[in-house]
């Protein structure tokens, strides 16, 4: 047997343990929990935080990234190559020298006008005329027959003025179609003046006589007044 003063181990551990309880102490304060699952607690709450937010930005990192980058095209048009151009100044200080920019040239090929084809001169009606009655192989003087009426009635006179005529050419050229005046020059019936005035030949008496009804209605108004005017003057 041992002594009253020897101590059961399993009596020590319950006295332990009733030191350590409080309540069991008979003590009325209750001792705050041990702050070690609080912290615990906080260091999670962290972590799941932050779990969610690099999991957000492994989504929307990729969208952005590829709205940022835009790709390289390759396409020239006039914009951009007036955007080199423009990119290719130089800013210099003042009074330092600006080298100029080379840009490219290019040549232009201008198709050369042909020459036209130069044209033969048509000779005027006039030329005609002086050739047919006096050019350089001398006057063609008229060769055909006929009467005097016959030439008025073709040369477009009117039957009521043949007296006139009549007596005009009778004084200018005795109705000689290829009457000459030697100082003068004066052809024909009419002895029209120049000879080249009349068309065709000055020599023809049709066209003789054609010519003297245009010049004698065109100066004296009619061949009645041609011949007042040769009656007072001799010539007309």
């Amino acid at each position: 047997m041992t002594s009253g003063t020897e101590i059961d181990p399993r009596s020590a551990d319950v006295a332990q343990v009733a030191s350590a309880d409080p309540i069991a102490s008979g003590s009325s304060k209750r001792v705050p929990a041990p702050r070690q699952r609080t912290h615990r607690r906080g260091i999670l709450g962290a972590l799941a935080a932050f779990g969610v937010v690099a999991l957000a930005a492994a989504v929307v990192a990729p969208t952005g990234m590829a709205l940022a980058e835009q790709p390289d095209v390759d396409v020239e048009t006039p914009f951009s190559l007036a955007m080199q151009d423009t990119q290719d100044l130089t800013v210099t200080v003042e009074g330092a020298a600006i080298a100029p920019v080379t840009r490219g040239v290019f040549e232009v090929y201008v198709t050369p006008t042909p020459t036209p084809t130069p044209e033969p001169e048509v000779a005027s009606t006039e030329e005609r005329d002086r050739g047919s009655s006096g050019g350089g192989g001398g006057p063609v003087y008229y060769t055909g027959g006929g009467a005097p009426a016959e030439w008025m009635a073709a040369a477009g006179i009117a039957a009521g003025d043949w007296g006139y005529v009549d007596y005009i050419v009778s004084k200018e050229s005795g109705w000689n179609p290829n009457a000459t005046n030697s100082s003068s020059g004066a052809c024909g019936l009419v002895q029209a003046l120049p000879c080249s005035k009349v068309p065709g030949n000055g020599y023809d008496p049709v066209d003789n006589l054609r010519w003297a009804n245009g010049y004698a209605t065109g100066r004296y108004g009619s061949w009645a007044g041609a011949y007042d005017f040769w009656i007072s003057n001799n010539w007309w």
